[in-house]
């Protein structure tokens, strides 16, 4: 096996090491907006009130537990991709396309930030699919759709409690 300089095994899987870079710079605003969003869905779990408490409470818990999930799937796949995953505060922050939110909102404002947080995460997925076609980049590209489907229907479904 080839080693580098700083005596590491190289990665030779068929993505140039600019390329992986490239995947990883937008997996990690990926990661950003996931954890951000993961936060501010906990959060809500925990400070909703109203009539809609019992079923927002129970949507929330099922939200965030699936987008806790996901976070190792984002980060894991930066680590397979020979890169270190951003973990912590500051480091999503600036990362994050999605800012946090102040205070405690009302359930109805609560579920505008979400669809917001929610389309904004599918939209820092599906910007990434340039990259990843461009370096034949498959399993990124599987996280990327399942990422972008899960986003995409969770918005559609706190919409719908909005109408």
């Amino acid at each position: 096996m080839a080693k580098n300089q700083t005596n590491e095994i190289e990665i030779n899987i068929g993505i140039s090491t600019e390329g992986r870079k490239k995947i990883v710079e937008g997996l990690s605003r990926l990661l950003a907006d996931s954890y951000t969003l993961y936060l501010m869905t906990h959060n809500f779990h925990w400070n909703v009130t109203g009539p809609m408490f019992s079923s927002l409470h129970a949507m929330f818990m099922e939200q965030y537990t699936e987008q806790w999930n996901a976070l190792d799937i984002i980060a894991e796949r930066i680590r397979a991709l020979g890169f270190p995953a951003p973990g912590t505060y500051k480091q999503f922050n600036d990362l994050a396309t999605i800012k946090e939110v102040e205070g405690v909102p009302t359930a109805e404002e609560m579920i505008r930030y979400l669809v917001n947080a929610q389309e904004a995460t599918a939209r820092t997925a599906r910007e990434l699919f340039p990259v990843v076609d461009e370096v034949n980049d498959q399993p990124t590209a599987d996280v990327l759709t399942q990422r972008i489907d899960v986003h995409e229907k969770t918005a559609w479904m706190l919409r719908s409690l909005l109408q």
